[in-house]
């Protein structure tokens, strides 16, 4: 399907009911959220999409900016037939989660370590990714999806657009825009997580209503994969609800 000009790669499976939307995370794809998407097959209408720019969608032809990312997932789910999504979200894609529930109507968010904010440290977002996913044992047992695709060739040798797409991204400071979300919204966040500190989801928890934060102590960047049982026990309680009605 092309979107914007760009032809996009996404998987599309499950029920027909109750869509639940994964995004990936900077410089990941499709098989980095599709773990936690198969454990909704049974209930959910599944949706997962590799952002323009990685896995097997082409890149933007200019420079985009993070709305132009939610305005991209706008018209692939209207074009899908999707309203009020769950949206699932891990790090740039949960930006983008959280930027389109200001905008659009969200079922639900859960927002698995999620920047909102102009990342002002000196230790550059890519190299804490690469350096926290070298850190992670439990990776390996992910049927091999999550080590493939962290720290990839794709995401250390980043293209010349895609490296001015991610200064726009982690400069751009969403906070003054999050009161707008009034969905039910999760955070799930590492305490050690060395790319999104633990207190900057403590701040976010504040900024928007009916938001509430799970704590996994001593995880990383990767919390939600580190302890995966964890998180769908954690997901199919908070989106339970829902598919109860069916």
């Amino acid at each position: 399907m092309v979107i914007k000009d760009v032809d996009i790669n996404y998987v599309d499976y499950g029920t027909k009911s109750n869509p639940i939307v994964l995004l990936h995370g900077w410089g990941q794809n499709i098989e980095m959220m599709q773990g936690l998407g198969n454990q909704f097959i049974n209930t959910n209408r599944i949706i997962i999409v590799d952002l323009p720019g990685y896995g097997k969608s082409e890149e933007p032809k200019e420079v985009w900016t993070v709305d132009d990312y939610v305005l991209f997932l706008k018209e692939l789910l209207d074009k899908l037939n999707v309203d009020n999504p769950i949206i699932i979200g891990h790090s740039f894609g949960g930006k983008i989660g959280l930027l389109y529930a200001t905008k659009y109507n969200v079922k639900k968010l859960i927002c698995l370590a999620s920047p909102y904010k102009k990342n002002v440290k000196k230790l550059s977002l890519k190299t804490k990714l690469l350096k926290t996913a070298k850190k992670i044992p439990v990776l390996n047992k992910l049927e091999g999806f999550a080590k493939r695709h962290i720290g990839s060739t794709d995401y250390k040798n980043a293209s010349d657009m895609m490296r001015k797409i991610l200064v726009e991204t982690v400069n751009y400071d969403i906070s003054d825009q999050l009161y707008k979300i009034k969905c039910p919204t999760l955070l799930i966040w590492g305490t050690m997580d060395q790319a999104v500190s633990i207190n900057d989801a403590y701040e976010l928890e504040k900024l928007i209503d009916n938001c509430g934060l799970v704590t996994y102590e001593g995880c990383s960047h990767y919390a939600y994969l580190e302890r995966f049982d964890q998180t769908v026990r954690v997901l199919k309680s908070f989106i339970g609800d829902d598919n109860n009605e069916n």
